[in-house]
């Protein structure tokens, strides 16, 4: 399950780039540091959402409504985290002051990142989860399919008694 926790980095980073592109920035090593701090933010809803549907399935819930469910339940958290996160971010990153200019390319990372990654947790998690659960059972019946002309009977099963052999024992 790592892997779904860290699926959505990448699109952290798109969000990042992005967000370069709108504000019209020359991606720097100080934009690079803000993606650095939006890793911990994406991984964070990421685990919010991930160990969520864990609690449910651990309580019996099938996959698919663990996951619908936790889009509901967790929607809020996450939403608040990110928005709370962009929206404190946007004086810095609208700053004019010469002193500022130096930050603002780490801010546009941060915040366009969490925007645009928080987005796509909230559908990618659930998603790649259920296509991971969906693909595993494939898998198990092409295995089932392949593999079953090289079974054999398990040695010291039992034969079954012809007629013939009941009328001789009785």
């Amino acid at each position: 399950q790592p892997f779904f926790v860290l699926i959505a980095l990448p699109f952290g980073v798109i969000g990042a780039l992005l967000g370069h592109m709108i504000m019209g920035l020359t991606p720097s090593y100080l934009s690079v540091f803000g993606m650095l701090a939006l890793a911990g933010v994406v991984v964070n809803d990421s685990l919010v959402m991930v160990d969520y549907i864990n609690r449910r399935l651990g309580e019996g819930m099938s996959l698919r409504d663990a996951c619908q469910e936790a889009g509901g339940k967790r929607f809020r958290p996450i939403m608040l985290t990110s928005v709370t996160t962009f929206v404190g971010l946007l004086p810095l990153m609208l700053e004019t002051s010469r002193h500022a200019q130096f930050l603002i390319p780490m801010a546009v990372s941060l915040g366009f990142g969490v925007a645009f990654a928080t987005v796509i947790t909230l559908y990618l998690i659930p998603c790649s989860l259920l296509v991971s659960e969906d693909c595993g059972r494939i898998l198990s019946v092409l295995r089932h399919w392949y593999f079953k002309p090289f079974r054999t009977p398990t040695a010291g099963a039992p034969a079954s008694r012809s007629n013939r052999d009941k009328q001789i024992a009785g």
